[in-house]
């Protein structure tokens, strides 16, 4: 990336690579947890066979694993805060489905946003019209 780059906030490719990753593992994690909750059923529920557990503990497990190194590599990347973003970032890793849930909010607040996050008012909430009304009718 040249200086003119990173001047006008142009991102480069190496954190376009590193954002994308960071939507697909948090979608690959909750996918892996979906797998565990499954054979975790299979195992106790009807007790027929652990493969289940055996296959998606594994998955979930390294799943796990990225996804925390690549919040990380995105916290530092994109200049996350660390008191809120990050830890909020790293706890949605323990509850099932809770990764894509921080993704979507992260996108949402412009925080995967390689170029910057957005000023405050343009962080996904739509801000109304100057004169128009709550009910609809101005």
């Amino acid at each position: 990336m040249s200086a003119d780059d990173a001047s006008r906030g142009t991102p480069d490719l190496t954190t376009r690579r590193l954002v994308r990753w960071f939507s697909v593992i948090a979608a690959v994690e909750a996918f892996t947890w979906a797998g565990l909750l499954a054979g975790m059923y299979v195992k106790y529920v009807p007790e027929t066979t652990e493969l289940g557990v055996r296959i998606f503990g594994s998955l979930h497990g390294a799943a796990f694993v990225v996804y925390v190194a690549v919040t990380v590599l995105v916290a530092v990347r994109l200049k996350w805060p660390l008191r809120w973003t990050v830890l909020c970032a790293l706890a949605a890793s323990v509850p099932p489905f809770a990764t894509v849930a921080f993704e979507a909010w992260a996108r949402r607040r412009g925080l995967l946003d390689p170029s910057g996050p957005r000023p405050p008012g343009e962080g996904g909430r739509r801000t109304p019209r100057p004169g128009a009304s709550r009910s609809g009718t101005a």
